[in-house]
Parts: structure tokens; C-alpha cells; sequence
């Protein structure tokens, strides 16, 4: 039994509706994972060496529809499974990582929005994760003082243990305030009262406005900013440990809009976080903490706009003069992604078949002769060799899947040489800047 036939028939359509829109699913990948053996590795390697109290960044670098986000997910899910707590966000216009309109702590609420574990894969798991932690303190103190769960002296000692786990908290910048909001958690549990746990998750959730609705609220005279929420992922990345998880991962996709970005101080802004967080972690002062980025080469690789243009960051993370472009350095802190081979998409394209026919209920009938003619024809566009992609081919192959489902009368080679079969447009030029504007600096 092939592995496509275990696929639960709920994943199973949730692949495939997201990948004939175009998008990557967030579950299930595992399941049409090919060609990318040796970067999923280099990225384990990092999660490894998170579990130990390290710290790792990573780039991963590939053009639209290459499988950057693809991998990103994948790792997220392999991450999930092995006791890892995972946030990630999409940066936007209105998401980067500074601005002067709250864009930085809009990236903040988006990663804390999707934070997520293996029991809650598809985010909003924050209050589960102070649930988790609390629970495990009280097992802990159960088994070293031999009391049982309704012994009256349980909670004061739990509340010995939580004293103690902030106080090593306290010692790192913003500690201070993140350990009293997390006592206060501890003391509404305690109470039953659910208004008060509220209130402290909207401000771990960075919600608050102003220190004064704070105050107000929870007594607490902070509020997380957008100045300094990269700390506070610090501290949640040590307090999940506390929690009984191995770590945290923090993955930010869609470096291109950093790219965009008109004005050219706000862009180096921009680039002057990556380089305190790549800073930080590359000399040890962040802790269970691994950062995954993704962009595409351009946004990175461009002197005038992209991440190269910020010099500190250019001589940081430049190729080494002696890997090629069939030699890579995959422990380097960029990950560029090759192209798939037409032997990795001719596997890909005979798990398509058989989730689509799964989902659609039928037995897969191509033949292996007119899966390599549809790998082979699409190899042969123009320009194929540099700017085809992964994303492209599958949205050609799923349609013309559909049409021999509702036409079973035609065949995969008679569509391919219809006069009205389009190939799915090219992504490549998606980054390119309008030539108009192209030496044009605010």
C-alpha cells in the first residue's frame, strides 16, 4: 500500500484545495514532501541544537512558487511533533518588524495569534501553553513533597515553585514584568476568575494600547511594544522550556515586503532588527530560540534595496567564495533552494494523482509513460530550466486532472496538445520592481 493511500480523506482534500489555489497547507505535507531531504536535515540539525539551550538563524532563500514556504511548513510541523512551540506570520505592509505605526507589534500579535503546539496545531495554543506549564509545576511538586492532587497544602507550594521560576526570569531584560504577568495568571487560576486570566493574556498577547489601560487593568506599568517585542520572544522562548516543551521556533515569511518598503530609512530600520536578532543569536544571548526567515533572492541578494544593502548584514552572510552552484554550504546561515529536478516532480505528480483520486474516488489510471510525457512537456517550455517551478507544475497537473475527471474521454497527452490548454502563468517576475520606478528613493 502506497504511503498517499493512508492519508485521512479530511488532509487529504485539504491538500488539494490548497494546492490548486496556489498556497501551501499547514497540514498534511508529509505526504508530498520530495527533493528536499538535505535542507530538511540542515534545519533538524538546528532544532537539535535548540533542545540543548542553543540558538540557530536561518535564511531560506527561493523564488515565488521555489517551496520556501513549502519547507517553512514543513519544518513547522516537524518541529511541532518533537515538542517544539511554533509562531509564525506573514509579514504585510502592515506587518514588519519596526515601523512607526505599530507594524512591528502588528508582526508581535500575528506571531503570538498562530503560536502553536502538536495538541493545537493551528495557533491560539497561548493559554494552553500557561495551562501545560502550571500543570506541570503541580506534578512536579506532587512528586517531590508526596502530596496528592487535593492536599490543601499543594497550592502553596506550587506557588513556592512559580515564585522561583520567575525569580530566574527577573535576571533578563523585561523579565521583570513578564514574571508578574505571569504570576498573576497563577493567582486567577487559583481564584477561578476567568476576567483576570483574560487580561493577562491580552497583554501577553501585546493587545494593551497604553501603559495606562494597564495600570488600570492588571497593575502593571508596561506594555509590549513594538521597540521591544523581540524580547519578550526571548523570554517566551525560555518559559516555554519551564513548560515542558523543548523550545520555540520563530519563522517570518515574505521578506519581499521589507524589500518594498519606499522609504529608504524605514527599510534599513527594517534590516537593523534582522541584524540585532541575528546578532543575538549567532553570540548566545538568546536560549532555546530558533529563527527561520524566507525570502526570495532578490529581496534578499539586492545592494539598492534588499537585505545586501545593509552592509553589516551583506558581510555577514555572503556566500563563501568556495561554494558554487553545485557545491552549497547548507550549515551557512542562507539555504538557497535548487530547483526540483524532473525526477523529484515526476514523484511528486504520482502522489498528486493518487490524493486526487482519493478525494474524487477513483482508482489512478495515468500511466507512468504519460507522467513523464506531462514532466517532460512542462520541462520544455521556454525558460523552463531557470524559472519553472514546483507551484506552477502542480496547478498544471491538478487541472488537467479535473478535466480528464469530468471528460473522461481525453487523455493527459490529447489536453497538453490542445490549442486552448494554457500553462499556469510564471511567477518569476512577481518581485520585479515596475521599470518606472525602479531608480526611484524616498
Amino acid at each position: 500500500m502506497s504511503a498517499t493511500n493512508k492519508i485521512p480523506p479530511r488532509v487529504a482534500g485539504t491538500l488539494l484545495n490548497a494546492l490548486k489555489g496556489g498556497v501551501v497547507p499547514r497540514t498534511g505535507l508529509g505526504y508530498i514532501t520530495v527533493g528536499r531531504k538535505d535542507e530538511i536535515d540542515a534545519l533538524l540539525h538546528d532544532v537539535e541544537t535548540i533542545t540543548i539551550g542553543g540558538a540557530s538563524f536561518r535564511f531560506i532563500v527561493g523564488k515565488y512558487g521555489a517551496g520556501k514556504s513549502f519547507l517553512l511548513q514543513t519544518i513547522r510541523n516537524y518541529a511541532m511533533e518533537r515538542g517544539f512551540v511554533v509562531v509564525d506570520a506573514d509579514l504585510s505592509p502592515e506587518r514588519r518588524l519596526v515601523g512607526n505605526k505599530g507594524e512591528g507589534l502588528a508582526t508581535y500579535k500575528e506571531l503570538m495569534k498562530n503560536l502553536s503546539t502538536h495538541t493545537s496545531p493551528d495557533g491560539g495554543a497561548l493559554s494552553l501553553l500557561l495551562q501545560k506549564w502550571i500543570a506541570a509545576l503541580k506534578t512536579e511538586v506532587m512528586i517531590e513533597n508526596s502530596l496528592s492532587a487535593d492536599s490543601p497544602q499543594l497550592n502553596e507550594f506550587v506557588e513556592l515553585k512559580i515564585h522561583q521560576t520567575v525569580n530566574e526570569l527577573e535576571t533578563i531584560v523585561h523579565g521583570f514584568d513578564f514574571a508578574r504577568i505571569i504570576s498573576l495568571y497563577w493567582k486567577a487560576t487559583v481564584n477561578e476568575d476567568d476576567e483576570a486570566k483574560r487580561k493577562t493574556l491580552k497583554w501577553l498577547r501585546g493587545e494593551y494600547p497604553t501603559k495606562t489601560e494597564a495600570k488600570q487593568e492588571l497593575g502593571v506599568g508596561v506594555i509590549i511594544t513594538d521597540d521591544d517585542w523581540y524580547e519578550y520572544i526571548k523570554l517566551f522562548s525560555m518559559f516555554v522550556v519551564k513548560a515542558g516543551y523543548k523550545g520555540m521556533i520563530m519563522m517570518i515569511d515574505e521578506l519581499v515586503n521589507l524589500f518594498k518598503i519606499p522609504n529608504s530609512v524605514s527599510r534599513q530600520n527594517n534590516y537593523e532588527k534582522i541584524l540585532t536578532i541575528y546578532n543575538d543569536v549567532m553570540q548566545g544571548k538568546a536560549q532555546y530560540l530558533g529563527v527561520i526567515m524566507g525570502g526570495t533572492p532578490q529581496c534578499i541578494e539586492d545592494t539598492r534595496r534588499g537585505v545586501f544593502s545593509y552592509e553589516a548584514l551583506k558581510s555577514r552572510l555572503e556566500s563563501s567564495r568556495f561554494a558554487d552552484g553545485a557545491t552549497r554550504d547548507l550549515l551557512a546561515p542562507i539555504i538557497r533552494l535548487k530547483t526540483l529536478t524532473p525526477e523529484e516532480m515526476y514523484f511528486l505528480v504520482q502522489k498528486l494523482e493518487s490524493i486526487h483520486a482519493l478525494v474524487y474516488k477513483y482508482e489512478p489510471k495515468l500511466k507512468s509513460e504519460s507522467l513523464q510525457y506531462f514532466i517532460k512537456t512542462e520541462f520544455a517550455r521556454v525558460g523552463a530550466g531557470q524559472n519553472i517551478t514546483p507551484r506552477e507544475i502542480i496547478r498544471d497537473f491538478i487541472e488537467i486532472l479535473n478535466i480528464i475527471l469530468q471528460n473522461p474521454e481525453k487523455s493527459l497527452e490529447g489536453i497538453l496538445g490542445g490549442e486552448n490548454f494554457e500553462y499556469a502563468a510564471s511567477s518569476a517576475n512577481d518581485e520585479k520592481i515596475q521599470e518606472e520606478f525602479k531608480g526611484f528613493e524616498i
